[in-house]
């Protein structure tokens, strides 16, 4: 471990700075409508953002940045026993706050918590430290190394399938599969899991129907435009709508009552709407930015553990980004993920800036 820090890196912060202006701008935008037929206050949702997200997010991005990154690997054990009871909290009346069919949120003193967003940090951190403790021979050891992992991500993905919030499960595995075959893990067990992984979701299509409606709705987005492929019909008028320039900020049609979660999963296509193929584009490279300056990050890492809580963080977001926003362009079917840093959810914002102050810590000890 590197004994004294330099300067973090200023450009990574530039890039979160960039992202999280660029989210409270096109937030304050499109849920304007919303917020007034819901709440007769067109800024409450980016009130709500900067009262349960920002404050809060920035406080524990200051934290973290300075919080030496090592003492993470010494509370591994602590992170996961952490993020399971998180996530069983949501099973217990009068905690357990239900949207529609899901129960992914706690009720804390009025304020909805969301547990699977913080799991994604939580567990990556444990995730790193245990692939750190067993060092590169050991990842390669069936009984010893992949069979307590693929052990404690089931663990996690039961618990997060019983609420159900696969869109988020999906990022957790995503990530943790990346850490663990960054950290060595074997190709074969990787390909394994991946057959037995894909069997599975297509049991969990089975049994609900409705993810079946959003594979149909990729396949033939022109289809049935009034039920099965509403929501991305009309995601691809709002981003058809905009052309290169776009409409102007505050000046899109879809936000007012076509386009379903637009102050959510939705956003980025009243990004597109709004501000045109240009800055759209724009956003995009900052996000390509972000995951290459986490890269660079990684190989620079002063330590193992280090190396992979960066990749699994930089992979995390990057991922959920493209994902989302491939879902509204028709490039994949939906998921329902939001926009990191973009969409509202204060556990999401929190989460992430959190994050970013790890990376921001773990450059103060990088090697350049």
């Amino acid at each position: 471990m590197t004994q004294r820090g330099h300067q973090p890196d200023y450009f990574l912060i530039g890039l979160f700075a960039g992202l999280l202006l660029f989210g409270l701008v096109i937030l304050s935008s499109a849920s304007a409508p919303l917020g007034y037929q819901k709440f007769q206050d067109p800024y409450y949702f980016i009130k709500h953002q900067l009262l349960t997200g920002l404050l809060p997010g920035l406080i524990l991005f200051v934290f973290f940045s300075r919080f030496h990154y090592q003492k993470l690997n010494k509370l591994a054990i602590s992170f996961l026993i952490f993020s399971i009871v998180l996530l069983i909290l949501v099973f217990i009346p009068g905690l357990q706050a239900e949207y529609g069919s899901a129960r992914s949120w706690l009720n804390i003193f009025g304020f909805s918590v969301q547990p699977s967003e913080i799991v994604k940090l939580t567990f990556l951190i444990y995730l790193a430290a245990w692939l750190n403790n067993r060092g590169e021979q050991k990842v390669q050891d069936l009984h010893s190394s992949f069979v307590p992992f693929i052990a404690a991500l089931s663990i996690i993905s039961l618990l997060i399938i019983l609420q159900p919030d696969l869109g988020t499960l999906s990022i957790i595995i995503v990530a943790a599969v990346t850490v663990y075959f960054v950290g060595g893990g074997n190709l074969r067990h990787l390909a394994a899991m991946g057959a037995a992984g894909l069997a599975a979701f297509l049991l969990l299509i089975k049994i609900a129907p409705y993810r079946m409606n959003r594979f149909i709705a990729f396949w033939s987005p022109g289809k049935d435009t009034q039920d099965v492929t509403y929501h991305l019909w009309q995601s691809l008028i709002a981003i058809g709508s905009g052309g290169f320039l776009g409409l102007g900020l505050g000046h899109s049609r879809q936000k007012f009552s076509y386009l379903p979660e637009v102050s959510g999963d939705s956003i980025f296509a009243i990004m597109g709407e709004e501000l045109g193929f240009i800055f759209t584009c724009l956003f995009i490279i900052l996000i390509i930015m972000l995951a290459y300056r986490g890269i660079q990050l990684a190989k620079n890492a002063p330590d193992r553990f280090s190396r992979l809580l960066v990749v699994g963080i930089i992979a995390t977001i990057s991922f959920q980004a493209f994902i989302n926003m491939a879902g509204l362009l028709a490039l994949m079917p939906m998921t329902g993920i939001p926009l990191p840093l973009v969409s509202a959810g204060g556990t999401a914002m929190m989460t992430t800036l959190a994050s970013a102050g790890i990376l921001v810590n773990i450059s103060r000890f990088s090697k350049v």
